[in-house]
């Protein structure tokens, strides 16, 4: 588990839950937000670091009442702006994509080799929005109100993302 709650400790008066509590809120929710953080930045090393502060920022911020779902979206809109940040500091340098190994062991590598370039060669954005949807199995309300994005420009923004998408990967079918 993450020292977030330890580091937290610093001050708690201004902490949002207990630890009992946190520990039972990091269970339920730490697996999707890892996946989000590794599938948006490509990097193990660099999700596992904006985990912990993503869970140390939730923790020192001032919600209102709010039950888990709403404690979930607010962490993933937690995480969502510290990748933007971490690209923002890194836009120059490349997003490494990890080696799976032998995951695959047929033409099925060639398309999951496929749809992890498609993911590595569109914008972290469009990253974001695709995950949230179809891994996470956000609502529309909820990806804008994780992104900040307006709930109506959703559905426009996947339809564009998956024609992008689609198109990397009819281009690669055929090189």
């Amino acid at each position: 588990m993450t020292n977030a709650f330890e580091l937290a400790m610093a001050r708690p008066e201004r902490l949002s839950m207990t630890e009992s509590e946190f520990r039972e809120f990091y269970a339920f929710t730490a697996g999707p937000v890892k996946s989000f953080l590794v599938r948006t930045t490509g990097n193990a090393a660099t999700a596992d670091d904006l985990l912990q502060e993503s869970y140390y920022r939730f923790l020192r911020a001032e919600l209102p009442e709010m039950d888990r779902a709403g404690q979930k979206n607010y962490l993933f809109r937690i995480a969502t702006n510290l990748v933007r940040d971490h690209f923002r500091r890194h836009r120059h340098t490349d997003v490494p994509l990890e080696d799976h190994g032998g995951a695959c062991q047929s033409s099925g590598i060639d398309a999951a080799a496929d749809v992890r370039k498609a993911l590595a060669g569109i914008e972290p954005r469009e990253r974001e929005l695709v995950w949230l949807a179809y891994v996470e199995g956000a609502s529309h309300r909820e990806i804008a109100s994780i992104t900040g994005l307006k709930e109506a420009s959703i559905r426009p923004l996947l339809y564009r993302v998956r024609q992008k998408l689609a198109a990397f990967l009819r281009r690669e079918k055929h090189a």
